[in-house]
């Protein structure tokens, strides 16, 4: 559906990459459980195998329904293509796996998820890898940490605990004379609120699981890929402007321009890391984003109303939630989430840590859980759970102190759900 009318984005969050199977005339995408697909001979097959033609060889690299959701998520985020796989820690593997080399770092926000955090801080080292938190709110910080050793920056449009939102155009202009690219998780904000590309990011990458999914179901992750950035620029990515020695001598960039970083991520990513989507999780995200802007205007809509009940509660210290005109984030939501600033947010608890676990105890409504993006009301804890593994400093630089815990507002009754945080604070700080 890309290339005719001009559809909105309701549209496309149910029509994009679907069409009725040819088969049988079924009109929903059907979940093609199947492992491998028959060649029509063997020229077919060699000629698939050597990336001269595109379809479906074997479903660690793809699978009709898998592609479908690879079509929508790149329509939705204004992209040229898309990879799908089995997480958002494995998307941001994926994004980063075609850019690093031993030696090489990435400049990353220090507001990100706790599980980020320590992929980016720990994990990565394994590979030989480096990262560089920055606080992305210091434009000269951020400049001041990229060296000829760089290969990415990488942040979040609305950061996760914290609801703090990024300024994607300044990062992606700093990006842009260092000539790396600049990568999103979008997660959090959803392609709803805000198109990153639009501000200049290369790559997005969410955590399918969340809000695209919307109903806490299926795991998942996907790339989204720009196509606007120079690859053969210089002879900082070579896996992507160089010759590859596993397909003759190919150059990506060369042979497929745009949608470069994309067929590397199928023949290159899934072939070899095999962090593969399964249709089945694919097939419920699909129907997940068919929602997507209903669901995120009452998540948006339901968020304002409790932060702002939060904030002037006697019992909280202060809320993070960048809707609120209290927030140094607010005007910023204008440009980069002009339809709000998402259903994601943390507030602090008078009493400090023990008083955070006893809210999370006494509540009836809201589910404790690590997860973000449900239909249903989650909290938890971030200091005890999801961000435990990081010191109180680094709690602290990614907006999990002690004394804070998160939520997802859901698309309940929001009278119901600031009934339910009513009572579990009357508990809490009793």
């Amino acid at each position: 559906m890309t290339d005719g009318p001009k559809y909105g984005f309701d549209t496309l969050q149910i029509h994009a990459g679907a069409r009725p199977d040819p088969a049988t005339g079924a009109r929903q995408t059907p979940i093609y459980q199947t492992t491998a697909y028959v060649f029509r001979d063997a020229e077919h097959a060699a000629a698939l195998f050597n990336l001269q033609e595109v379809g479906y060889i074997y479903s660690r690299l793809t699978n009709p329904t898998v592609a479908v959701l690879q079509e929508r998520v790149a329509t939705l985020e204004g992209g040229v293509g898309a990879v799908c796989c089995s997480s958002g820690h494995a998307a941001q593997l994926m994004a980063l796996f075609p850019l690093m080399a031993p030696g090489l770092n990435v400049v990353v926000s220090t507001r990100l998820y706790g599980g980020t955090v320590t992929q980016f801080s720990q994990t990565i080292k394994r590979f030989g890898w480096e990262a560089t938190f920055v606080d992305f709110d210091d434009l000269d910080a951020v400049k001041a940490a990229i060296d000829d050793n760089t290969r990415a920056v990488f942040c979040e449009a609305i950061a996760n605990p914290g609801g703090y939102i990024t300024d994607l155009d300044a990062i992606a202009k700093i990006a842009d004379a260092a000539e790396i690219p600049l990568i999103v998780d979008n997660t959090s904000a959803t392609p709803y609120l805000c198109r990153p590309i639009e501000h200049g990011a290369t790559l997005v990458v969410h955590s399918t699981t969340k809000y695209l999914t919307g109903n806490g179901t299926v795991t998942g992750g996907c790339v989204v890929d720009s196509g606007t950035f120079d690859w053969s620029a210089n002879d900082k990515f070579p896996s992507l402007s160089a010759p590859e020695p596993a397909y003759h001598g190919l150059k990506f960039h060369e042979t497929f321009g745009p949608l470069a970083f994309t067929f590397h991520g199928i023949a290159i990513g899934l072939r070899d890391l095999g962090m593969t989507m399964n249709p089945q999780a694919a097939h419920y995200t699909l129907m997940g984003t068919e929602t997507l802007s209903l669901r995120m205007e009452r998540h948006v809509e339901n968020a304002v109303k409790i932060a702002q009940w939060l904030e002037k509660d006697d019992r909280v210290d202060y809320v993070t939630y960048a809707g609120l005109k209290s927030s140094p984030y607010f005007d910023r939501v204008k440009t980069i989430c002009p339809r709000g600033a998402g259903g994601l947010f943390t507030f602090a608890v008078k009493g400090g840590y023990d008083a955070c676990v006893k809210l999370v105890n006494a509540l009836e409504i809201f589910s404790h859980v690590a997860n973000l993006g449900d239909a249903r009301s989650l909290i938890i804890h971030s200091a005890s759970t999801t961000h435990r593994q990081l010191t109180a400093e680094q709690q602290r630089a990614a907006g999990a102190a002690p004394e804070v815990v998160r939520v997802s507002i859901g698309i309940e009754d929001a009278d119901d759900l600031i009934a339910d945080l009513d009572q579990a604070l009357t508990k809490a700080v009793s």
